[in-house]
């Protein structure tokens, strides 16, 4: 599982709640991914912090997960997921997640 949060400072209470019921579910938790995380001007390159400072590194560390990505703030995301093209998105958001992934041993069925 990947929980995705939000830098609202009470979403670490949520996370907390998530982190709680998936591992009483004994599921993995591959890590955390911060949406929303900032606004990246398309011409000067900027990144605007428009959900206040990202709490990733302190909610990994509470809850001993680990950090995997901060998504910006893309209208282009949000077209994609709208017309279910989310796969042509190409970025380095989500490589760490990736990597994790594919370490993972192959799930054999039952």
């Amino acid at each position: 599982m990947v929980i995705v949060t939000s830098p609202q400072e009470l979403v670490t209470m949520i996370v907390g709640k998530t982190v709680n019921m998936v591992q009483t579910m004994q599921v993995l938790i591959l890590g955390l991914v911060e949406n929303m995380s900032y606004f990246q001007c398309p011409d000067c390159s900027r990144k605007v912090i428009i959900f206040g400072r990202s709490r990733a590194e302190e909610t990994t560390a509470t809850f001993g997960l680990s950090h995997v990505s901060r998504l910006p703030l893309q209208p282009n995301f949000t077209r994609a997921c709208d017309l279910g093209q989310v796969e042509t998105i190409e970025g380095p958001w989500l490589d760490k997640l990736l990597v994790r992934i594919e370490l993972l041993p192959p799930v054999v069925p039952h």
